[in-house]
């Protein structure tokens, strides 16, 4: 009880102490747009960053795909030693060598050099992301305050991520590619002594020693993974040991790291997260969006360029329709969750984004601005609108001393499905851009092969080969490649839905509990007593039996009440002054109340943390019961 004492007062010191929770988060916001400028910001500077290094195609997509696949490897390692060590510190760490990789990056005369520098550049992103997440899960507990403060959140990473095209055609355009990474020197030399002096330290629960080894299969296993499927998306065969070989390794790796957490006593991360529907849900819709935006942006910056022949800053302004849309949904989210729940938002957004995705087809050989602004602004809302749901129900979902966890396993699914996004559609697009390259009249073999690697290097053969031809091979690289692009964009539509349909299992109400603590041990300890004791006696306050309920209050239980129907909704119930209220379809009834008895035992906790400015030692004023939020047109009223 003392160490937990200790802890809790520790943890209150450092936050309470801290800056202005809104102060905070545009801190916390700018350190995510850096990491999610340099994302993108490469992409269209790939052309003349290979006319100047000549890297192979093999060394070209390292280029490209280092800095995710590092950055999503060593999320859940940075992010679990944050919430040991402090968030604070592992993010100012992050700042410091984000900004030095990028130095090297910037100054690389040779492939290896900057495939080396975009690595570091992953190292510093994944120490970055996590901590942003879990400092902002820990300043704004309420969580009407933290779904407006996730819409900023994510809209700042939509920002980054459409601006970084834009921003890297005008440095491309005026200097050299080295340019784009000498961006994030001066504004790393900004954010950390800001950061430094603003953010507050918080700590997640510090029971037992950090499991390294742990960590490091993790790390080794979702690199293995991301590994085999780059390969394969390369276009190797499947069962070759270069793909199929990372693949069984990294799988077997998180296998092991799965039953390693199982059987330890303080585990990395805490996999009853993943028993929530709702989280592992979240978590899919997350790696599904990101899978859809990453590739189709990387194939679109290709079309603009190669096909339409725009230069790299008309490329970037091209995109900007995406950004302010991106923006708009960002500030609209958190009014439209609580108006209509979690579930129709992110399954609209989807469909939505398979909407704009199914406009794009009709793009060809010849500009079509309204059609391309059209499609771009309703891929960019809809693809909000699903990110900012999926995140804020994830979060949410977790409680406060596993925030670092959570928040790793978040970043991982949109790191891994940022470097998915760029295999798997990659393939497809060569899968249905090669093939027609191999019989042009009058092109040799070998100029063939060489024209099927990408749409530039076709050019280049193009351009060598000159006379009838070369152009023959120019005009079937483009015609091969608008047809490649209208394959791609279906794949990623059929993607899309899924993803609409997998949303389904979200809760259909954005529920507002007062303590997300004691709702996650609720649940946990509802759910222990419902297997323990089997379906009838889980049933006994439903079916009349008072003298369940009574025990329940007596033993400090909170009692969930059932009632049967179509809907399966259950219903609230009141008893000795503690209001409690159903929460998302199926879930068990929490209390509320301050003063209520709680389901696992004292309410001190070694992670929680007040609300910014609270003084030290007094309990903060909520609310006596939790507050749903019931979509528009139920039938219910809203609160």
């Amino acid at each position: 009880m003392s160490r937990t004492n200790t802890a809790q007062g520790r943890s209150r010191s450092a936050v309470g102490s801290g800056a202005n929770r809104w102060v905070v988060l545009v801190v916390l916001c700018v350190s995510l747009l850096l990491v999610a400028l340099d994302a993108t910001i490469l992409h269209v500077a790939v052309p003349s960053l290979t006319e100047d290094l000549r890297p192979s195609s093999t060394a070209l997509l390292w280029i490209v795909d280092a800095y995710p696949l590092v950055c999503a490897s060593l999320l859940i390692l940075f992010g679990t030693l944050g919430d040991r060590v402090g968030r604070r510190r592992v993010l100012l760490l992050g700042y410091a060598l984000f900004g030095i990789a990028s130095a090297v990056a910037a100054l690389a005369t040779a492939p290896g050099v900057l495939i080396g520098a975009r690595a570091l550049l992953g190292v510093g992103g994944a120490m970055i992301m996590p901590a942003t997440l879990s400092i902002l899960r820990t300043v704004f507990p309420d969580r009407r305050e933290r779904a407006t403060a996730i819409g900023i959140w994510t809209a700042t990473a939509a920002i980054g991520a459409a601006t970084g095209p834009v921003l890297g055609g005008f440095l491309v355009e005026n200097y050299w590619w080295g340019s784009v990474f000498l961006i994030n020197i001066p504004l790393m030399a900004l954010i950390l002594p800001l950061g430094r002096r603003l953010l507050p330290e918080s700590r997640g629960a510090a029971d037992g020693p950090w499991d390294v080894l742990g960590a490091l299969m993790a790390a080794a296993g979702v690199l293995g993974c991301v590994l085999g499927v780059k390969r394969a998306g390369a276009g190797e065969p499947l069962l070759a040991l270069p793909t199929a070989g990372p693949l069984l390794l990294g799988a077997a790796l998180l296998v092991l790291f799965v039953r390693r957490q199982k059987r330890r006593p303080y585990p990395l991360i805490d996999l009853r997260l993943f028993s929530r529907a709702a989280f592992t849900t979240s978590v899919g819709c997350i790696v599904i969006g990101m899978l859809a935006l990453v590739g189709l942006e990387l194939i679109a910056v290709q079309y603009l360029q190669l096909v339409l022949g725009l230069s790299p800053l008309e490329t970037g302004l091209r995109l900007l329709p995406l950004t302010f849309a991106a923006m708009a949904a960002g500030a609209t989210g958190s009014y439209t969750l609580r108006r209509i729940g979690p579930r129709r938002m992110v399954g609209w957004g989807f469909l939505l984004t398979a909407a704009a995705v199914l406009l794009l087809t009709l793009m060809g050989q010849h500009d079509r601005p309204l059609l391309l602004t059209a499609g771009f602004v309703l891929l960019g809302f809809g693809l909000q609108t699903t990110l900012f749901s999926a995140y804020e129900s994830m979060l949410s979902e977790a409680p406060q001393h596993s925030a670092g966890g959570a928040a790793a396993i978040g970043e991982t699914s949109y790191q891994l499905g940022a470097g998915m996004g760029i295999a798997l559609l990659g393939s497809v697009m060569n899968a249905a851009y090669a093939p027609a390259l191999a019989s042009v009249p009058g092109v040799p073999a070998e100029a063939s092969r060489a024209a099927a690697n990408s749409l530039g290097e076709a050019y280049k053969v193009a351009d060598q080969l000159g006379g009838t031809a070369g152009d023959a091979l120019h005009q079937a690289a483009r015609h091969s490649f608008v047809h490649g692009l209208h394959v791609t964009l279906l794949v990623s539509a059929g993607l899309l839905l899924v993803g609409a349909l997998m949303a389904q299992r979200l809760p259909r109400i954005m529920e507002c509990p007062v303590d997300p603590e004691e709702a996650f041990d609720a649940r946990e300890a509802q759910g222990a007593l419902s297997a323990q004791e089997g379906p009838d006696r889980a049933a006994g306050p439903a079916a009349g039996r008072p003298e369940a309920a009574s025990a329940g209050l007596s033993s400090g239980m909170p009692v969930g009440s059932e009632r049967g129907g179509a809907s399966g909704m259950p219903v609230g119930s009141e008893r000795a002054g503690c209001a409690e209220r159903a929460g998302s379809p199926g879930a068990p009834v929490v209390s509320e109340r301050a003063g209520c008895p709680e389901a696992s035992g004292p309410s001190e906790r070694a992670d929680r943390s007040e609300p910014l400015g609270a003084p030290e030692g007094v309990e903060p004023r909520v609310p006596a019961t939790r507050e749903a939020i019931e979509p528009a047109g139920s039938g219910r009223p809203a609160h």
